[in-house]
């Protein structure tokens, strides 16, 4: 119940051509306490309810249990969100023995392109493809919570 993650912006849209699956996702938060994120999302035709501990030191470890429930259900609980919700399409790439995802968000948060590989250690190595870019697991200006209230554009513009 561990998740290891780092984040990357995206250079360039090289990965489209490379990924093997991609679905729209749209995620908002029933909480974006930093100690507890509660997050209800969309996802290919099905819900998901998901809550996310606070990371460590590192930024690259944190807790975090998610279980598959009914689309029904996560839209009724759409509208208890927070506002500010996160629309995105999600392309998923193999590189080597890891899946990149990467995130294009539309709305306010146009213009992002975001990856994320998850690890089963915090010095796992990985294969990172060209279109990899600056590293920024430890911004937290990139976590779809922040994005949801600061979006994109607002911090980008100035």
């Amino acid at each position: 119940m561990i998740e290891i993650e780092r984040k990357f912006l995206v250079t360039s849209t090289d990965f489209i051509s490379q990924a093997f699956a991609h679905n729209r996702i749209a995620q908002g938060y029933i909480s974006k306490n930093p100690e507890r994120t509660v997050r209800v999302r969309i996802k290919g035709g099905k819900g998901f309810l998901t809550i996310k501990g606070k990371g460590n030191e590192s930024g690259l470890s944190r807790f975090e249990w998610e279980k598959e429930i009914p689309v029904e259900e996560a839209q009724q609980l759409m509208h208890l969100c927070e506002k500010g919700t996160i629309d995105k399409t999600r392309y998923e790439i193999q590189s080597g023995n890891h899946v990149i995802e990467v995130d294009v968000f539309y709305g306010e948060n146009e213009g992002l392109v975001m990856a994320e590989i998850e690890l089963s250690s915090e010095t796992e190595t990985f294969l990172k493809p060209d279109w990899l870019g600056e590293e920024v697991t430890n911004d937290h200006r990139y976590y779809n919570g922040y994005l949801s209230e600061h979006p994109f554009t607002s911090w980008t513009t100035k």
